[in-house]
């Protein structure tokens, strides 16, 4: 069972204890022949004690009732243990104090139990009013609740802020060791785009050249180096794959969407773009075939990041242009937006620079051109005419 119920139950369990000990407190102060608890009183004490079940929702309104009620039972001289019953006003200023964080509120529940405190010691026959003794007996009665509540709030307010603190700090210590790792990533996709995939891309080249030179050579030494050129083309490939994985892992299935799936993915980009108050002309080519799975995953994120950018910068009242297209042998994107009054030229952002990397990635280019009105991303991938994957 988790801490936090236990101690819910134990509260509850506490504060329904006056209902069982008032009764009992009440026998203990009636003795037969000699003094006998009225049925007022009665009435009154296990009023307060089912008052008093309410506390944790309403404090001041419960300490009110409870001040109240007390002013009443200490007109009555109950004798013994029945005369404790009127000082669950106390615990009832002391609540208020403890949960309500408005000063008028404490202000007002102590004054109600003052004035309770002060009406039973003027009720006293047996001792004068105006004297020292009354004016130590309040503060004793109505101060130290009050100093309690106030010190139980203090130290759950300490508490709070202690575990929002650990939280904070956990969530600094998770953000960095994130950082760390996404610093790693990209790391390990430099070194392994430096040292291999610039050498694998020489080594495809090189064979395509290859094959045109021996293009009269013995078929089988024409099948060798297909074939090695294949090889190292599907290599080439797997490479690319494993940098967008190192740099972006979560990516991962978004990287996953099918050719067909891509069209219906730019639209429904072009829908949010749309809801959020923007007029979008879009013209988008159907045939987008011979994006591998780096291309297809680098023009949604190019037209999406692009389309963002709109929805922060653009103004509204003029429409959004976006075009995807095929042309020089790949995939053309153009968005152009008009820029809102005062917005910044910022060409080097942080999304902007990861649409430059992604898209030098796949083998494409991109350019952002900003003017005194408007804004135009240019994007171009490769793709091939054949079947599609293949490089």
């Amino acid at each position: 069972m988790p801490q936090s119920i236990r101690r819910r139950d134990l509260l509850s369990w506490a504060r329904g204890l006056p209902l069982l000990l008032v009764p009992l407190l009440l026998l203990a102060g009636t003795f037969p022949g000699e003094y006998r608890v009225p049925a007022w009183y009665w009435a009154a004490a296990l009023t307060a004690a089912a008052v008093f079940l309410l506390g944790g929702r309403r404090p001041l309104p419960v300490s009110l009732v409870l001040s109240a009620l007390a002013a009443v039972m200490f007109t009555e001289h109950a004798w013994g243990l029945a005369g404790l019953v009127p000082y669950l006003g106390a615990v009832g200023t002391g609540e208020v104090a403890m949960r309500t964080r408005r000063p008028v509120s404490v202000i007002v529940a102590t004054a109600c139990w003052t004035g309770a405190v002060l009406l039973g010691l003027a009720s006293e026959t047996y001792s004068t009013f105006w004297r020292p003794a009354t004016a130590v007996e309040t503060l004793a009665v109505v101060g130290l609740p009050l100093l309690l509540g106030l010190y139980l709030r203090a130290q759950r307010d300490l508490a709070a802020t202690y575990a929002a603190r650990a939280a904070e700090a956990e969530e600094r210590r998770a953000g960095e060791a994130a950082r760390v790792r996404a610093d790693e990533r990209s790391a390990l996709a430099r070194e392994l785009h430096d040292l291999v995939a610039h050498h694998m891309a020489s080594i495809v080249l090189r064979i395509g050249v290859a094959q045109h030179v021996v293009a009269e050579a013995d078929p089988q030494v024409r099948s060798v180096l297909g074939d090695v050129h294949a090889t190292a083309s599907g290599a080439l490939s797997d490479i690319r794959h494993l940098l967008v994985a190192l740099r972006d892992p979560a990516l991962g299935e978004v990287a996953l969407v099918e050719a067909d799936a891509v069209p219906d993915e730019i639209a429904s980009a072009v829908t949010r773009a749309r809801a959020a108050g923007l007029t979008v002309d879009a013209d988008v080519d159907p045939a987008l075939a011979g994006l591998d799975a780096i291309g297809r995953l680098t023009l949604l994120r190019v037209v999406q990041e692009s389309l963002t950018n709109t929805m922060r910068h653009a103004d509204p009242s003029a429409p959004v242009t976006l075009s995807v297209t095929r042309r020089d042998g790949g995939i053309a994107v153009r968005v152009t937006n008009r820029r809102r009054t005062g917005a910044e030229r910022n060409t080097v952002g942080h999304g902007l620079i990861g649409m430059t990397e992604r898209v030098s990635l796949a083998g494409g280019t991109l350019d952002v051109d900003v003017d005194d009105e408007n804004w135009r991303v240019d994007a171009w991938l490769p793709a091939e005419t054949g079947t599609e994957g293949e490089r």
